[in-house]
């Protein structure tokens, strides 16, 4: 490809191939691959398929300060077992109530549950405990997101955590290295704009591609 393109996969499916390649190692253990939704699905999907992978969705939800929705005390984290991530030293120090935090966790546990219901009807969040677990999105900016899902997960003891994004700026990744056991990035552009800059094709993700790509994931191989 030529170099002063400013992208790098065609998609988000040419994406997943790529890190299913990477990933293959770890096919041997059976791993649990976790997609956040929705843009991490389709790359998800490639990886679960190529690592003949089991595959489920991971839905992680900021809590808002209550004076600056832009500024995230912690996240909510779905799963088998979910999980509460908090910044205990910026509630100690903004006199955040108990009471106010659990009105926003359990907005927030509702949404989850709408999103869940969407997307995977009647079907439970697979276990982690005991597994090789590999988290997937279709990039990494900040992090903030992604620190909170990997905190989450390893309260609830996977064998091994393992985060797998195409793309990500390098500080990032450095950031995110103690929260997982091994990070897979096949690119960090010295020069990070954005995720969606690293694509040639990077639309937004449907319901429906989400809906379609999780029934065909479970369903039989």
């Amino acid at each position: 490809m030529p170099p002063d393109r400013s992208f790098f996969f065609r998609n988000r499916q040419d994406a997943g191939r790529a890190l299913g390649a990477a990933l293959l190692p770890l096919a041997a253990s059976h791993p649990l691959v976790l997609a956040l939704p929705r843009g991490g699905v389709p790359v998800a999907f490639e990886v679960a398929r190529a690592l003949d992978a089991d595959m489920d969705l991971l839905f992680v939800r900021k809590i808002g300060s209550p004076d600056h929705e832009e500024y995230g005390l912690g996240a909510v984290v779905d799963g088998a077992d979910p999980q509460i991530v908090l910044d205990e030293a910026y509630i100690r120090a903004s006199g955040i109530g108990a009471d106010t935090i659990q009105r926003i966790v359990d907005r927030q546990c509702a949404e989850i549950d709408r999103q869940r219901h969407l997307y995977a009807p009647g079907r439970h969040p697979v276990p982690v405990t005991g597994r090789v677990v590999i988290v997937v999105d279709d990039g990494i900016a900040t992090g903030g997101t992604m620190r909170a899902a990997l905190r989450a997960l390893r309260k609830n003891h996977p064998a091994r955590l393992v985060l797998a994004v195409p793309v990500a700026p390098a500080q990032s990744i450095a950031a995110l290295g103690a929260e997982c056991d091994r990070i897979v990035c096949l690119l960090q552009p010295r020069s990070f704009l954005a995720v969606g800059a690293c694509y040639q094709d990077f639309p937004q993700v449907d319901d429906a591609e989400v809906m379609r790509l999780v029934a065909q994931a479970r369903a039989p191989h």
